[in-house]
């Protein structure tokens, strides 16, 4: 079992909490959880020589792949399913700073089987993973919720997510809160939707007591105006974003730069990351983005030299992986 207080992540928040940020204390967590959404892809794609696409890549890469984040040491946060986070921790894998975490829930809006429509429909709540057993090796979960604006869908998600918390102060099992945008329709406007997310979060823990508390969010960015909002309403509320979509290098650069900028002080990419040509690379400059050291055009410019100097093809010309196509990045 991993010490609290000795890794980075305990650290970088003490140092947040206290009122003492700086760049240096930014959270970046490698989302190495997809087998519990896209199952067997979960890896990401297996490229030839040229490039293109020839099938999918093993469990093994895939663990290789959260070795290989641990021992380059750019992250403070290694989120994997129970499973895969049981191996590295049998294993000792983990390395001296960067701390465990595992998706205690996987509520069915994650649900992304090829062939499958369950995202078609609003989220319900749904737990695979047992806390006691996770406990074993790892204190450190993250619960996932989606609120709908539907009165019984939503009484069920804070239902379950009450039962969670209490559970998990049981065992001795911190967690982070991750609050999905919904991707059904919910009759709240467009427009109206980060206030939405934004008020239901505070709503949601206003009753929760410090022991029950997430120790961070993790949500979607909708917009430096939202964050910032979020993130000045509570300054003891960490509050990080999550990568959604792979997009181009320039949105995964762009989009950690104005979290940073807005009051954000987490980053969770799981896609952004897993789906690079070169993930160490991607992550070190993500790093230096972060702390200020590189704009997000010039480490663009530096992740394809490095990717030349490995004789790694890119998925894309420079040209076309310099530009922005977040469409909440382009609206700012």
């Amino acid at each position: 079992m991993q010490a609290q207080g000795t890794r980075s992540l305990d650290r970088k928040l003490t140092a947040i909490l206290a009122g003492g940020y700086s760049p240096r204390d930014f959270v970046i967590a490698d989302a190495k959880d997809a087998d519990m959404s896209t199952g067997l892809c979960s890896a990401g794609p297996r490229r030839d020589a040229g490039g293109a696409v020839v099938g999918y890549r093993s469990r093994a890469d895939f663990l290789q792949d959260m070795v290989d984040q641990i021992e380059q040491g750019d992250i403070d946060i290694l989120l994997a399913s129970a499973s895969n986070a049981e191996r590295l921790a049998d294993e000792d894998r983990l390395g001296h700073e960067v701390t465990l975490a595992v998706r205690a829930n996987d509520t069915t809006d994650i649900w992304a089987n090829r062939g499958a429509t369950y995202q078609q429909f609003p989220s319900r709540p749904f737990r695979t993973a047992s806390l006691p057993r996770v406990r074993r090796f790892c204190d450190l979960v993250l619960y996932s919720m989606t609120f709908t604006n539907d009165i019984e869908r939503d009484l069920a998600t804070l239902t379950d997510y009450r039962e969670f918390r209490a559970e998990a102060a049981d065992l001795g099992v911190r967690h982070f809160l991750e609050v999905f945008n919904p991707a059904v329709p919910t009759g709240v406007n467009a427009a109206m939707l980060p206030a939405y997310v934004n008020d239901s979060i505070v709503r949601a823990l206003a009753g929760v007591t410090q022991e029950e508390r997430p120790i961070f969010l993790k949500i979607a960015y909708n917009g430096a105006s939202a964050l910032s909002e979020l993130a000045q309403y509570d300054p003891a509320l960490v509050v990080g974003v999550l990568g959604g979509s792979a997009g181009t290098t320039r949105d995964t650069f762009e989009l950690l730069h104005r979290t940073e900028k807005a009051g954000g002080r987490v980053a969770l990419f799981g896609r952004k990351i897993q789906n690079a040509e070169s993930q160490s690379d991607l992550v070190r400059l993500m790093r230096r983005v972060v702390e200020g050291d590189l704009a997000p055009e010039g480490a663009v410019e530096a992740y394809h030299s490095a990717l030349t100097d490995k004789g790694l093809t890119p998925q894309r010309p420079l040209s076309q992986d310099s530009r922005l196509t977040d469409p909440v990045l382009l609206a700012e």
